[in-house]
Protein backbone atom coordinates (compact mmCIF):
# COMPACT_ATOMS: atom_id res chain seq x y z
CA UNK A 1 0.00 0.00 0.00
CA UNK A 2 1.12 3.44 -0.67
CA UNK A 3 1.80 5.97 1.52
CA UNK A 4 0.15 9.38 0.46
CA UNK A 5 1.80 12.68 2.03
CA UNK A 6 -0.55 15.24 2.58
CA UNK A 7 1.04 18.50 3.01
CA UNK A 8 -0.49 21.76 4.40
CA UNK A 9 -0.77 24.86 1.60
CA UNK A 10 1.41 28.07 2.62
CA UNK A 11 0.39 31.40 3.89
CA UNK A 12 -0.11 33.56 1.55
CA UNK A 13 1.47 36.06 2.76
CA UNK A 14 2.60 39.53 1.32
CA UNK A 15 6.36 39.04 1.18
CA UNK A 16 8.39 42.76 -0.27
CA UNK A 17 10.32 42.38 -3.33
CA UNK A 18 12.99 45.04 -2.61
CA UNK A 19 13.73 47.95 -0.08
CA UNK A 20 10.89 49.99 -0.85
CA UNK A 21 8.21 47.07 -0.59
CA UNK A 22 9.75 46.13 2.89
CA UNK A 23 9.06 49.99 4.09
CA UNK A 24 5.88 50.42 2.47
CA UNK A 25 5.10 46.95 4.41
CA UNK A 26 6.55 48.78 7.82
CA UNK A 27 4.47 51.98 7.08
CA UNK A 28 1.21 49.87 6.50
CA UNK A 29 2.05 47.83 9.79
CA UNK A 30 2.41 51.08 11.35
CA UNK A 31 -1.14 52.45 10.37
CA UNK A 32 -2.56 49.16 11.56
CA UNK A 33 -1.20 49.69 14.74
CA UNK A 34 -1.98 53.03 15.01
CA UNK A 35 -6.00 51.72 14.09
CA UNK A 36 -5.56 48.91 16.96
CA UNK A 37 -4.05 50.70 19.59
CA UNK A 38 -7.39 53.16 18.95
CA UNK A 39 -9.82 50.37 19.14
CA UNK A 40 -8.07 49.31 22.47
CA UNK A 41 -8.32 52.88 23.82
CA UNK A 42 -12.29 52.96 22.72
CA UNK A 43 -12.95 49.34 24.15
CA UNK A 44 -10.87 50.26 27.51
CA UNK A 45 -13.01 53.99 28.04
CA UNK A 46 -16.62 51.73 27.05
CA UNK A 47 -15.34 49.17 29.56
CA UNK A 48 -14.29 52.01 32.91
CA UNK A 49 -17.29 53.42 31.53
CA UNK A 50 -19.59 50.67 32.08
CA UNK A 51 -17.76 49.14 35.52
CA UNK A 52 -18.22 53.15 36.94
CA UNK A 53 -22.06 52.65 36.02
CA UNK A 54 -22.48 49.45 37.40
CA UNK A 55 -20.83 50.34 40.54
CA UNK A 56 -23.21 53.76 41.14
CA UNK A 57 -26.42 51.09 40.29
CA UNK A 58 -24.63 48.52 43.18
CA UNK A 59 -23.58 51.15 45.55
CA UNK A 60 -27.01 51.57 47.18
CA UNK A 61 -27.56 48.04 47.43
CA UNK A 62 -23.63 47.88 48.93
CA UNK A 63 -24.59 50.40 51.10
CA UNK A 64 -27.90 48.78 52.69
CA UNK A 65 -26.15 45.26 52.96
CA UNK A 66 -23.62 46.85 55.57
CA UNK A 67 -26.11 48.59 57.02
CA UNK A 68 -28.10 45.71 57.59
CA UNK A 69 -25.44 43.48 58.69
CA UNK A 70 -24.16 45.83 61.21
CA UNK A 71 -27.26 46.36 62.15
CA UNK A 72 -27.66 42.41 62.47
CA UNK A 73 -23.97 41.75 64.17
CA UNK A 74 -24.81 44.78 67.00
CA UNK A 75 -28.36 42.49 67.61
CA UNK A 76 -26.85 39.06 68.00
CA UNK A 77 -23.47 40.41 69.91
CA UNK A 78 -25.90 41.77 72.52
CA UNK A 79 -28.22 38.17 72.42
CA UNK A 80 -25.00 36.13 71.60
CA UNK A 81 -25.53 33.98 75.12
CA UNK A 82 -29.04 33.08 73.94
CA UNK A 83 -27.71 32.33 70.85
CA UNK A 84 -25.04 30.43 71.15
CA UNK A 85 -25.73 27.78 73.75
CA UNK A 86 -24.00 24.76 73.55
CA UNK A 87 -20.71 26.62 72.64
CA UNK A 88 -22.00 27.18 68.96
CA UNK A 89 -20.61 29.15 67.06
CA UNK A 90 -23.62 29.81 64.29
CA UNK A 91 -27.41 30.47 64.41
CA UNK A 92 -29.58 28.90 62.04
CA UNK A 93 -32.72 31.56 61.19
CA UNK A 94 -34.86 31.13 59.01
CA UNK A 95 -33.79 32.86 55.98
CA UNK A 96 -30.55 31.88 56.24
CA UNK A 97 -27.47 31.87 58.88
CA UNK A 98 -25.68 34.12 61.27
CA UNK A 99 -22.31 33.45 63.45
CA UNK A 100 -18.97 33.83 64.43
CA UNK A 101 -15.83 32.50 62.72
CA UNK A 102 -12.44 32.50 64.35
CA UNK A 103 -9.67 34.40 61.89
CA UNK A 104 -6.68 31.99 61.51
CA UNK A 105 -3.79 33.92 63.73
CA UNK A 106 -1.02 35.69 61.90
CA UNK A 107 2.52 36.78 62.82
CA UNK A 108 3.33 40.43 62.00
CA UNK A 109 7.16 42.03 62.28
CA UNK A 110 8.19 45.48 62.38
CA UNK A 111 12.03 45.78 62.33
CA UNK A 112 12.49 42.77 60.30
CA UNK A 113 16.00 43.04 60.87
CA UNK A 114 16.08 43.87 64.34
CA UNK A 115 13.83 40.90 65.06
CA UNK A 116 16.25 38.66 63.61
CA UNK A 117 19.03 39.80 65.44
CA UNK A 118 17.03 39.05 68.52
CA UNK A 119 16.08 35.76 67.45
CA UNK A 120 19.77 35.05 66.69
CA UNK A 121 20.55 36.29 70.36
CA UNK A 122 18.03 34.20 71.74
CA UNK A 123 19.10 31.79 70.29
CA UNK A 124 15.76 30.72 68.87
CA UNK A 125 17.39 29.53 65.24
CA UNK A 126 14.25 27.21 65.30
CA UNK A 127 12.28 30.60 63.93
CA UNK A 128 14.68 31.40 61.30
CA UNK A 129 14.95 30.31 57.60
CA UNK A 130 17.94 29.93 55.52
CA UNK A 131 17.04 30.23 51.41
CA UNK A 132 19.40 28.43 48.79
CA UNK A 133 19.18 28.93 45.43
CA UNK A 134 20.81 28.90 41.97
CA UNK A 135 22.24 32.06 41.34
CA UNK A 136 21.36 32.04 37.06
CA UNK A 137 22.42 35.89 36.83
CA UNK A 138 26.14 34.80 38.09
CA UNK A 139 26.03 31.40 35.79
CA UNK A 140 25.05 33.58 32.50
CA UNK A 141 28.45 35.84 33.72
CA UNK A 142 30.48 32.71 33.37
CA UNK A 143 28.57 30.42 31.12
CA UNK A 144 31.52 28.36 30.29
CA UNK A 145 32.19 27.43 33.75
CA UNK A 146 27.82 26.84 34.54
CA UNK A 147 27.81 24.54 31.76
CA UNK A 148 30.31 22.01 33.15
CA UNK A 149 27.93 21.27 35.58
CA UNK A 150 25.84 18.61 35.58
CA UNK A 151 22.19 19.33 35.00
CA UNK A 152 23.24 22.65 33.83
CA UNK A 153 22.91 24.16 30.47
CA UNK A 154 23.23 27.34 28.54
CA UNK A 155 20.84 27.73 25.95
CA UNK A 156 20.88 30.41 23.56
CA UNK A 157 18.64 33.50 23.91
CA UNK A 158 18.55 33.03 19.84
CA UNK A 159 16.71 35.98 17.66
CA UNK A 160 13.63 37.40 17.40
CA UNK A 161 12.40 39.45 14.28
CA UNK A 162 11.00 42.74 15.16
CA UNK A 163 9.24 45.63 13.60
CA UNK A 164 9.28 48.94 15.19
CA UNK A 165 7.16 51.37 12.64
CA UNK A 166 8.82 55.19 13.20
CA UNK A 167 6.38 57.63 14.92
CA UNK A 168 3.68 56.09 16.89
CA UNK A 169 1.95 58.80 18.27
CA UNK A 170 -1.95 57.99 18.59
CA UNK A 171 -4.48 60.18 17.43
CA UNK A 172 -7.88 60.28 17.97
CA UNK A 173 -9.86 60.00 14.57
CA UNK A 174 -11.41 63.10 13.18
CA UNK A 175 -15.01 63.79 13.55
Amino acid sequence: MTRTRITRAADAVPVPQNQDDAAAAVHQIGEAERARGLIQAALDETIAAAKAAAEADAAPHRQRIEALTRGLQIWAEANRDLLCQGGRKSVALATGEIGWRARPPSVRISGVEAVIERIRALNLLRFLRVKTEVDKAAMLSEPDVAADIEGVSIASAGEQFFVSPAGLQMQEPAP
